[in-house]
């Protein structure tokens, strides 16, 4: 992979002071803020209002969770033909608007207090970021100089994994404050608005593919999309790597409550220290990868980073308990006064900035090696196989916890998994 910058004319964060990238990054960081405040509000909401039938509950959860990835599948062929056929503004600004309309109707769920109502609501936010996805990584190499995209993707990567930290604690506890559905209404109207201003202010691009003949039929044209994408060998490894990424990051998050629980007697609070270092430790990692990539687009530090995965995610499984805990639950102060637990924070922090450093250079090649009137296409064929690998990512732990392996064999299989990942960047390249 030659390298297509050789340094950073400003610091990366010095990008956010540009009309370039700003309103693009506010934008982002509202919609995936608010998918997240969402998200939690109903689970939680869906977890506290029914506690006589735990097993429904558990149900109700997971096809929450389902729900939202679902568009992935349906409508990500669609979405990318749009983003390479039309100016990419144009997508911006509308699906913005369209989020905004699905927050009037989500405030109508929680007035009515009807959950398939609430759960077709989480279906739409998951349609709108099915189609808001291409348009945001797809127009950032036309905003950015060549030099300048790695470090944009990791301010992006950055920003959406302190959005996702931010919506997730204020879901939980807004939605059980006083009033706490009107709040989280309230507040999810106020910021789609904000986000739908951010963006009148993205630039005008250009239509990659003006001449393109959008295909509706989902079934051929998602098939066209992968088949192109994977098939061209330059963006195979990075197509791949990132949904190993996506793979290893929904294991982990899936079993952080369990984890903390079941194996640490912690209460929701760790739970939420847990979210917190990983949020913070993958956009650590992506601000900390841009800087070291100095403008360069090459996958140079792509082992390194699957190596952090592979070393820490072992000694992640090591440092924790075999057997389940006993006696009340613990919370923070308790749980970090015991010095064994500094060995698991210590881990969760470093791979989560492992994962920050090993996503963000992939990303950028995905873009710099894709043909510009095929970019959109590429990047929604990557939300497919993304989606295809969070699934599994869940049903393979399913699988292990059937079995009777217990919580920690996850964490297990997920450094085995990065060995071998280790392996393939370092010698498919």
């Amino acid at each position: 992979m030659s390298a297509l910058g050789k340094s950073l004319p400003t610091s990366t964060f010095r990008l956010l002071g540009h009309r370039r990238l700003l309103p693009l990054f506010v934008t982002q960081f509202l919609g995936a803020l608010n998918d997240n405040l969402y998200k939690n509000a109903l689970v939680i909401l869906i977890a506290y209002q029914d506690t006589t039938n735990p097993r429904a509950t558990e149900l109700l959860v997971t096809v929450a969770g389902a729900i939202f990835i679902v568009p992935y599948f349906l409508f990500s062929a669609t979405a990318g033909q749009i983003a390479d056929r039309f100016e990419k503004q144009r997508p911006v600004r509308i699906t913005k608007l369209w989020e905004i309309g699905v927050m009037v109707l989500a405030a109508a769920g929680f007035a009515f207090d009807d959950v398939a109502f609430q759960l077709s609501i989480l279906f739409c936010l998951g349609v709108q970021a099915t189609f808001f996805g291409p348009v945001k990584y797809g127009i950032l190499p036309e905003l950015l100089a060549p030099e300048e995209l790695v470090a944009g993707n990791g301010l992006i990567e950055a920003g959406t994994f302190l959005a996702i930290l931010i919506g997730t604690i204020a879901g939980g506890l807004l939605i059980l404050a006083p009033h706490g559905a009107v709040i989280v209404a309230a507040s999810q109207l106020a910021i789609a608005a904000a986000g739908w201003a951010a963006s009148l202010f993205v630039p005008q691009s250009r239509a990659a593919a003006p001449n393109l003949r959008i295909d509706f039929n989902i079934a051929r044209e998602t098939w066209s999309i992968l088949r192109y994408a994977y098939g061209e060998r330059a963006l195979r490894l990075p197509l791949w790597g990132i949904s190993w990424f996506w793979l290893i990051g929904i294991a982990y998050l899936a079993q952080f409550p369990n984890f903390a629980k079941e194996l640490l007697g912690a209460d929701n609070e760790v739970v939420t220290l847990f979210l917190t270092l990983f949020s913070i430790g993958i956009g650590a990692g992506s601000i900390l990868c841009a800087r070291l990539q100095r403008g360069a687009i090459n996958l140079r530090l792509v082992p390194l980073g699957a190596l952090g995965l592979t070393l820490f995610g072992f000694d992640f499984y090591l440092a924790s308990p075999t057997a389940d805990a006993v006696g009340p639950l613990i919370g923070v102060s308790a749980f970090l006064a015991e010095p064994a637990h500094w060995r698991i924070v210590v881990d969760l922090a470093m791979i989560a900035l492992a994962g920050g450093i090993y996503c963000v250079p992939l990303y950028a090649v995905m873009q710099a090696e894709s043909a510009p009137q095929h970019r959109a296409r590429v990047i929604a064929a990557n939300n497919i196989v993304n989606a295809l690998f969070m699934v599994a990512a869940g049903a393979v732990s399913a699988l292990l916890l059937t079995m009777g392996l217990g919580i920690a064999s996850i964490f297990l299989a997920i450094a085995i998994g990065n060995a071998a990942v280790t392996a393939l960047m370092t010698f498919a390249r």
